[in-house]
């Protein structure tokens, strides 16, 4: 196993999260990803206040991300002119106090994060979920 020098350890940036999460979605299911196509994940360190209060959160750590978009049920084969692609905003602050509360590897915690932003907005029930994270190659 790997040692990590903790003592020189910086908390990742958001150019760093951008890297990781793009190295999670690389490793979904193909058939979770091709529902997916021309998705953007955007990385930001807290949800806007407009989201915040959209989303009725108490506090900016509420929210670890957000999925912005349509459906498949909603979408029609082609973006209509002016629509913006479907996204998914993690939200690194957020994701690294999660983090440091429970006994889990950060890349996990991504994946996770991805896989329910975009299934719950597909209408996917926990189990597939479950089943789409098990499935991501590691």
């Amino acid at each position: 196993m790997t040692q990590i020098d903790w003592a020189g350890a910086k908390a990742p940036s958001l150019a760093d999260f951008q890297t990781l999460a793009d190295a999670a979605y690389a490793t979904l299911p193909d058939e979770f990803r091709a529902m997916c196509e021309g998705l953007v994940i955007h990385i930001d360190d807290f949800p806007d206040e407009d989201t915040l209060r959209d989303m009725a959160c108490e506090t900016e750590f509420d929210l670890l991300g957000l999925f912005r978009g349509r459906g498949l049920a909603q979408r029609e084969a082609t973006l209509q002119t002016g629509e913006f692609p479907n996204m998914v905003w993690l939200y690194r602050r957020p994701i690294l106090d999660y983090w440091a509360e429970h006994d889990e590897a950060l890349g996990d915690i991504v994946t996770h994060v991805l896989v329910h932003e975009i299934g719950h907005h597909f209408g996917f029930s926990d189990e597939d979920m479950e089943g789409i994270e098990a499935a991501a190659e590691r």
